[in-house]
């Protein structure tokens, strides 16, 4: 067995040297996250400056709005200096401050996602007790458990992660990440720390994914024998997270295998490219597919921003007795 380290820096290997264009990627980089910040945050505030969109389900949206400000806030930073910089060691402590920050974000992500999918099944199914079960006081609980039950699991991960004896410091991403840190862990109980790892990172997924599809399977039920009418007030109201939620799982899909593929046998460019997409695409998605595909969103950014709409949208209602 080799010996054991505590190694006090990572290094992020996936990093190329691309002369000058690092100037270009930088500034485009730059670009995006100055867009992430701006689009998320008009979100926000106009959800919660228009008393009209003080509703369940544009809380909720304005929460997915924020976990991508927190998780996009954990990687850019650091990902923006390596990019200017010829060596990309982090430290012991960044290292897994920024890995519970993105992985947090991640298990935030679908934790949000959830809550919504209930939030237009009570919506579609139970029209007539819509405001009776999505109360304040419902949201608000339903809101700090996004939060809470993300943050408890991954403290409980990065704890085991931590914990690993390493025999080697070279971590094959552009920021850190969980299996490749456990890949690197060189003791003989490696086997079973990675199997109570992946269980721990398991938790969050497989039943929210299930408790997601279930939820949209009674609402295409709901809606099969209602009028075409009703149908299109509900693709309306559901598309937007229907689009989320795919796009979170591409992505999710996609950074997963990528951390259990080896790096040498693919091209780096597109290495580089599939590690930036789980990060990246969810957070400059959601505000653009919420604020164009709902109406009254629209209408308010718009207002904002000074660009008259061509004529007055009509929202989708909260629960009537249509549905």
């Amino acid at each position: 067995m080799e010996n054991t380290t505590f190694p006090f820096y990572f290094n992020l290997t996936l990093f190329g040297n691309i002369g000058h264009y690092r100037f270009l990627a930088f500034s485009f980089c730059l670009l995006l996250y100055c867009f992430i910040i701006s689009a998320n945050l008009l979100m926000i505030f106009v959800i919660f400056r228009q008393r009209t969109l003080h509703e369940p389900m544009y809380m909720f949206i304005a929460l997915l709005c924020m976990n991508s400000l927190y998780g996009s806030s954990g990687f850019f930073p650091r990902f923006l200096m390596d990019l200017l910089s010829d060596t990309h060691l982090i430290t012991h402590t960044a290292c897994f401050t920024q890995l519970y920050v993105i992985y947090t974000y991640a298990c935030c992500e679908i934790t949000i996602l959830s809550i919504m999918a209930y939030d237009r099944y009570v919506a579609v199914c139970h029209p007539l007790h819509y405001h009776r079960k999505m109360t304040r006081k419902t949201v608000y609980g339903l809101a700090i458990f996004a939060w809470v039950y993300p943050t408890c699991n991954l403290t409980i991960t990065v704890y085991m992660v931590v914990r690993l004896p390493l025999c080697g410091n070279n971590i094959e991403r552009v920021y850190c990440a969980t299996w490749n840190i456990v890949k690197l862990s060189c003791v003989t109980t490696s086997a079973n720390n990675i199997a109570s790892t992946l269980r721990v990172m398991s938790v969050p997924f497989v039943p929210l994914l299930g408790f997601i599809l279930f939820s949209y399977m009674r609402i295409v039920w709901a809606c099969w024998k209602k009028s075409s009418a009703v149908r299109g007030k509900v693709v309306q109201s559901c598309l937007p997270h229907i689009i989320s939620f795919v796009t979170y799982c591409i992505t999710a899909s996609i950074d997963s295998a990528l951390s259990r593929q080896d790096i040498k046998d693919t091209n780096s460019f597109l290495a580089v490219i599939l590690s930036l997409e789980f990060v990246v695409v969810p957070p400059v998605m959601n505000p653009l597919v919420y604020g164009l595909k709902l109406p009254e969103i629209k209408r308010h950014v718009l207002r904002i921003l000074h660009l008259k709409p061509k004529a007055k949208i009509r929202t989708f209602p909260e629960p009537t007795n249509d549905l």
